[in-house]
């Protein structure tokens, strides 16, 4: 979708202004909001392109008025609600009103090492050979889906070279929304800057983005 988080290239939000020596978090709650998160993506109701398409459903106005851990914290209460973890009386009370779905599985604090080491692996086999090869001229789709994509606005209908043939990973644009993981091949893809920015674009500068299969087609 075409959500607020998408603002490569976008105009009128101000420059990038890094914090030198950023710390992780910036208040002991964004520690916990993380800790949450992660804990409640472990029941195993929920993967992490749902995840993301929670975040990125988000009000503009209201993610744009947001923090990155507040916006974690609101897409968390709306896949606890969906899932029928919480409802809007046990959130209004702050505390456990109504019966709740039992997860799959619950974290515990012993297990949390062993589980952040092992990560969560989306790499997956790949039935097809892969379709391009390094060097391909390739155009992107121009496509605006309704639903959650990794292909980013700025990037769209650009005519680029792939760089190279990566592997075989979930396809997040149908597994956000429970249509199975469709591993697809993944390749990084070369733009350079006035392909994406215009004849304005500084001539030394380029973009990569790692581009699934299906949002690519031979140019």
């Amino acid at each position: 979708m075409n959500g607020p988080q998408d603002l490569g290239g976008q105009m009128g939000f101000g420059p990038v202004a890094p914090e030198k020596d950023e710390p992780y978090f910036h208040a002991a709650w964004e520690r916990r909001a993380l800790g949450v998160t992660l804990t409640a993506g472990a029941m195993g109701a929920w993967n992490i392109d749902e995840s993301r398409h929670a975040r990125e459903s988000l009000h503009p106005a209201d993610y744009y008025a947001s923090s990155y851990y507040e916006i974690w914290i609101k897409a968390l209460e709306t896949l606890l609600k969906r899932h029928g973890f919480v409802t809007e009386r046990d959130l209004e009370a702050g505390r456990a009103v109504d019966p709740a779905a039992t997860p799959k599985r619950v974290l515990k604090a012993e297990n949390v090492p062993a589980v952040l080491a092992k990560g969560g692996p989306c790499d997956r086999p790949v039935a097809t050979a892969a379709r391009f090869k390094a060097g391909d001229p390739v155009r992107t789709k121009n496509v605006n889906p309704t639903g959650h994509t990794r292909l980013p606005r700025y990037a769209r209908g650009k005519y680029g070279v792939i760089e190279a043939v990566r592997d075989g990973f979930v396809f997040p644009d149908s597994n956000a929304h429970g249509h199975g993981e469709n591993p697809q091949w993944v390749y990084t893809v070369v733009f350079k800057g006035a392909e994406i920015w215009g004849g304005g674009a500084d001539p030394t500068l380029s973009v990569s983005i790692d581009a699934w299969e299906s949002y690519l087609e031979p140019a």
